[in-house]
């Protein structure tokens, strides 16, 4: 290669890195240094405006969330309660204590509902907001599975195994004999652990639950004819044979193995 075409290579291959390096800086007026370089060249004029509309947002703001804290645009005027039926509604509502003209985004519904809960009678509460003046409370009611008797009265059992009432047991409720009956008897709870595993159409011939232990559960029917249950275990299998069984005759059946049942 001449001379000439030596010297004609290089300078194009300082162009090409010239043109690269203007690739470069042409990014670079992109990037935060690019921005940083156009604020710094805003007027002072520009400056005050821009300030100036920060500070009258911050100031709506402001007057904004006072309004509605502090004044009566947001303030409760109505307070609902669904699904109180056992529990008075004037129960639920004493309990709720909201003054009168608080904002809705003052009440702390997480409070309000703990203190809701904690009526013997009521399983879950819920309290919610419904803009723009209204509070709703929502509340699932225990509902009586099992009882069983004292000198103080019929003390009623819940699915969960909870006694969150003595009084009256209604209709067809079912009546628990064991030695020991409680809320935290595992006996008990055995007991009512049969009960949530029987298909409806049993469920609802049963009178009396006689739990002797854990594992010997027996159901005297309405009609005087008695199950052998046994304990909580195999309860699909058990479910699945217990109704044809109580199409034979007999007084006395057996499903406490379900695999071997017996009519008596």
């Amino acid at each position: 290669m001449t001379r000439r075409g030596r010297q004609s290579t290089e300078s194009a291959g300082r162009a090409n890195t010239s043109g690269g390096s203007g690739r470069v800086r042409a990014e670079r007026r992109d990037g935060p240094g690019f921005v940083r370089s156009a604020m710094d060249r805003l007027s002072p004029a520009r400056w005050r405006r821009i300030w100036l509309w920060g500070l009258l947002s911050v100031c709506v703001l402001a007057v904004v969330a006072a309004v509605a804290l502090f004044t009566p645009v947001l303030s409760v005027r109505t307070v609902k309660v669904d699904g109180a039926i056992a529990v008075p509604e004037q129960q639920v509502r004493s309990l709720l204590e909201i003054p009168s003209g608080r904002s809705m985004l003052r009440i702390d519904t997480t409070e309000i509902a703990r203190r809701v809960a904690n009526i013997p009678k009521v399983r879950t509460a819920r309290v919610q907001r419904v803009f723009p003046s209204t509070v709703k409370v929502t509340v699932v009611e225990r509902v009586p599975v099992l009882f069983f008797d004292s000198p103080q009265g019929a003390h009623l059992l819940d699915a969960e195994s909870v006694e969150f009432a003595i009084e009256a047991a209604p209709i067809g409720v079912p009546r628990l004999i064991t030695d020991h009956p409680a809320s935290a008897d595992p006996v008990t709870k055995a007991a009512v652990g049969v009960l949530a595993v029987l298909p409806p159409a049993l469920g609802i011939q049963v009178d009396e639950v006689v739990a002797r232990s854990i594992s010997d559960i027996s159901l005297n029917l309405k009609d005087g004819r008695t199950v052998l249950w046994g304990g909580t275990n195999d309860a699909t299998r058990k479910s699945a044979v217990v109704l044809p069984l109580l199409t034979r005759p007999g007084t006395v059946f057996d499903v406490s193995s379900p695999n071997l049942v017996t009519v008596k």
